[in-house]
């Protein structure tokens, strides 16, 4: 058990403070504890060399440790950082197709509209041309009848003296005159 020097010194002695002390400095080479003999202390047991390889080696290990939890660390802190420059650059990359579809998908939409459009004129047009060629014909076919109708009467007709349309009471009446010439109805009918 391990005593201190104020635990050796009488209690005469521990009153006096300083005095006291210095005719006791022989003991403060000695060991602490009882019955040992004066003699210089026992040097601490040096470690060995395995001791001390041996903590070299973990100090080592762990600093290795350390040091590959470090690069593991950066690696994915790289992997990620990587991985959000490829997902912006995709982003950036889909956002540009998109905006160049949308445009040609537009340009297309315009090309149709306008292809419908001159396509709708073309058949007005000949819509229009068609109507005016059936009325054409038609009124050509309506004067060619009333040609054929006059040249009949015509040969009908004697001079004045001759031969005249026998006009009734009847027919001044339902008329309301004399007639000179036929009455044609003619209807034009548009598609």
């Amino acid at each position: 058990m391990a005593v201190s020097s104020s635990t050796i010194l009488p209690d005469s002695a521990k009153t006096n403070g300083a005095a006291t002390r210095e005719g006791y400095e022989h003991l403060n080479h000695c060991p602490k504890t009882m019955g040992s003999k004066c003699s210089k202390p026992e040097p601490e047991p040096e470690p060995d060399n395995d001791d001390l390889e041996k903590e070299r080696k973990r100090k080592l290990l762990l600093a290795k440790q350390r040091q590959i939890a470090r690069m593991k660390a950066a690696r994915k802190i790289q992997a990620w950082w990587r991985g959000t420059l490829v997902r912006r650059t995709l982003l950036a990359a889909a956002l540009r197709a998109w905006m160049i579809q949308c445009w040609w998908r537009t340009v297309l939409w315009r090309k149709l509209y306008m292809r419908r459009k001159n396509l709708l004129k073309m058949y007005v047009m000949e819509e229009q041309a068609a109507v005016k060629l059936q009325s054409w014909v038609r009124m050509w076919q309506c004067h060619q009848h009333y040609c054929q109708v006059c040249n009949a009467v015509c040969i009908l007709q004697a001079p004045k003296s001759c031969f005249t349309f026998q006009t009734s009471d009847v027919s001044q009446a339902l008329y309301g005159g004399a007639f000179n010439q036929p009455e044609f109805h003619i209807e034009i009918l548009s598609i």
